[in-house]
């Protein structure tokens, strides 16, 4: 499984994330990345712990004033990055560039869809990873594993459907080690998560929790 963190714009430490997330991942062998604000890509790279950016704009280098740049982030440090977040939509013509321009700067990608139809139509789209997120259930206290585990399993029958190479990832309301074996146990192969872990009040003791029972 693989635990994906997005500090969205929350007003955490992101160097105090990103060390407790590199020190969980190495004692536990589970794969965890951190997915920081543009501006902080760099030094929570430099901490060692595996890197995303939160959104990449489709378009190249040239006049493109106020767009985040796959090359830029890149350069910073990040590995991969989220596309399509429902907090940061794109029209479907868009997230097809943008998994393109993340392709191009060697970026690890991980569409966002609120449901299996969309999922469906973005895995077609050839990203590395799809993630699953109900909007009614991001940011609450219960998951989408457990609220409406169909969700999952259609989610995952859908991209298997159009590719089987694309991972399925699930997110909206995961907080708990488990939730996160539920999400396995349906078919995920990864989590998507925020306040969880953004806005506890010990970052490494909820990770130590997420990877519990993995």
């Amino acid at each position: 499984m693989f635990i994906l963190v997005n500090l969205k714009a929350y007003p955490c430490d992101p160097i105090e994330v990103a060390t407790a997330a590199r020190d969980v991942a190495e004692e536990s062998g589970v794969r965890i990345a951190v997915s920081p604000q543009a501006a902080d890509i760099s030094r929570v790279a430099d901490t060692g712990v595996e890197t995303w950016a939160q959104h990449v704009d489709p378009n190249g280098h040239g006049s493109h004033t106020g767009s985040t740049l796959a090359e830029a982030v890149a350069e910073a440090g990040a590995v991969g990055t989220l596309i399509n977040h429902s907090e940061k939509r794109l029209k479907l013509a868009d997230i097809d560039g943008s998994v393109q321009a993340a392709e191009r700067a060697g970026l690890e990608t991980c569409v966002c869809a609120n449901n299996p139809a969309q999922i469906g139509a973005v895995s077609a789209l050839g990203p590395d990873s799809v993630a699953v997120e109900p909007p009614e259930l991001i940011g609450g206290d219960v998951s989408v594993a457990t609220a409406d585990p169909g969700i999952v399993t259609d989610a995952v029958d859908a991209a298997a459907n159009v590719d089987d190479d694309v991972d399925v990832y699930c997110g909206a309301g995961i907080s708990t080690g488990d939730d996160v074996v539920t999400a396995e146990e349906l078919g995920a192969s990864g989590i998507l998560l925020a306040s969880g872990v953004a806005k506890a009040d010990d970052p490494r003791a909820a990770l130590e929790d997420l990877v519990s029972g993995l």
